[in-house]
């Protein structure tokens, strides 16, 4: 809205200082201080609520140290965060663009399911929560309208580098020519279904490819590709960081380490100088999700305020449904979804760490039996963190080490742009 107001005040009255609007990096700073101040300010506003309200976490015993003393604490903190990353986001960013329409969109989506289910849990006394079926079903609703919007909307664009070289030029200090590396790219941005793949040179992978033993004309059919794979990528990113949500500050501060990440690539790839120095594609009108994700990041680091050890408020399905979806959206946008295993390791562990779980204690249970499977579980709990705890490891540790790992993971993340 502001970007709105200051650009009309700059055209129409020429008011000094108000073209800073039409830059990114001022708009996301702005962005980035907004989801802070609502975080702090209006969370422990939302925090007294909800205790007002009763609304407190249910807690079964688990046998975890310190599991017990969470109970009554307030849940459905996600209030706080989608609040701070909505809010500014509708203050700075442009809201004609596609991108910032589909990833406002995808966060009150899920959010809302996440409120639902913790409704039921809270109000309805109902310890299941939403059904599994109809939250898998809302996330494959969310990845389809993502998917077709992608693939069908004339806004989702990339411009082909048609020159990429070394061209002689005068240098006027001294006279003499020099040789200028520049990059040229097409006046006309065209519809494609590449994305990035990290580690090989030349890294961009068309979907569409996959289909070529069909003949002329199958990159018509891309979609049969894409769409399902924007449904499994978002579904199982919102699971990975529901299932993260575990332990104090954990799943809030690798989504913020994670949501750094995302916005220097947003950057990069919607500037071609930058786009044309790391040989990325250039895609148009992504440099705006730059402001939506510094909103994002300062969502989660207000929130962390509240929800470090000891917690003060719970984000519940609320927050954390959202915050895996965001994260999803978002690289799949950028055309780096296939970094999402790298970046987002820490929610893949979590997630495969339940998987493995699982199938090992049915694989048990049928050859030696109930008795042998109990006894015998790969891991002492379920996801890894709970493992940890398991062990005697304090929640604070676990927590700290695990966000040690995801920045690792995402220095190794940013390292791919030129490790080729």
């Amino acid at each position: 809205m502001f970007y709105y107001l200051f650009d009309f005040l700059d055209k129409q009255f020429d008011v000094p200082g108000a073209g800073v609007f039409h830059y990114i990096s001022f708009r996301a700073a702005m962005a980035l201080i907004g989801s802070l101040l609502i975080s702090l300010v209006f969370g422990k506003r939302i925090i007294n609520l909800l205790h007002r309200k009763q609304v407190g976490e249910t807690v079964r015993d688990l046998g975890l140290n310190g599991q017990l003393e969470k109970k009554g604490t307030p849940t459905m903190g996600g209030l706080i965060i989608l609040s701070a990353i909505v809010v500014p986001t509708l203050f700075f960013a442009k809201l004609h663009n596609i991108y910032i329409i589909l990833l406002l969109l995808s966060t009150v989506w899920l959010g809302a399911i996440g409120f639902l289910d913790d409704y039921i849990k809270v109000f309805k006394k109902n310890k299941a929560g939403l059904a599994g079926k109809f939250k898998v079903l809302g996330q494959i609703g969310i990845g389809l309208i993502v998917g077709i919007t992608l693939y069908c909307n004339d806004e989702v664009v990339v411009k082909e580098k048609i020159f990429a070289g070394k061209i002689p030029t005068m240098d006027v200090v001294s006279t003499s020519e020099k040789n200028t590396q520049i990059a040229i790219y097409s006046e006309e941005a065209t519809k494609s279904m590449k994305t990035t793949i990290p580690f090989v040179k030349n890294n961009e992978f068309d979907y569409s490819s996959l289909l070529s033993f069909l003949g002329e004309g199958y990159q018509k059919w891309a979609w049969i590709i894409f769409i399902p794979f924007v449904i499994i990528i978002v579904t199982a990113v919102s699971n990975g960081a529901n299932i993260t949500d575990g332990i104090d500050g954990l799943a809030t501060g690798t989504s913020a380490i994670i949501g750094v990440v995302l916005g220097i690539l947003a950057y990069v790839s919607g500037n071609t100088v930058f786009a044309d120095y790391l040989n990325i594609m250039y895609i148009p009108n992504s440099g705006e999700l730059v402001i939506f994700i510094a909103a994002f990041v300062g969502a989660c680091v207000g929130f962390l305020w509240y929800n470090s050890f000891p917690a003060q408020v719970f984000m519940g399905d609320t927050g954390s449904l959202a915050l895996g979806g965001i994260i999803a959206v978002f690289a799949i946008a950028i055309r780096k979804e296939l970094l999402i295993p790298i970046l987002c390791g820490v929610f893949l562990v979590e997630n495969v760490s339940v998987m493995l779980q699982v199938a090992y204690f049915k694989r048990m249970k049928k050859k030696f039996g109930i008795e042998y499977a109990r006894e015998n579980r790969l891991f002492k709990m379920a996801p890894l963190h709970h493992h940890y705890q398991k062990l005697g490891m304090h929640e604070s540790k676990i927590v700290s080490r695990f966000w040690i790992i995801g920045i690792m993971l995402a220095v190794l993340t940013i390292v791919t742009l030129k490790l080729r």
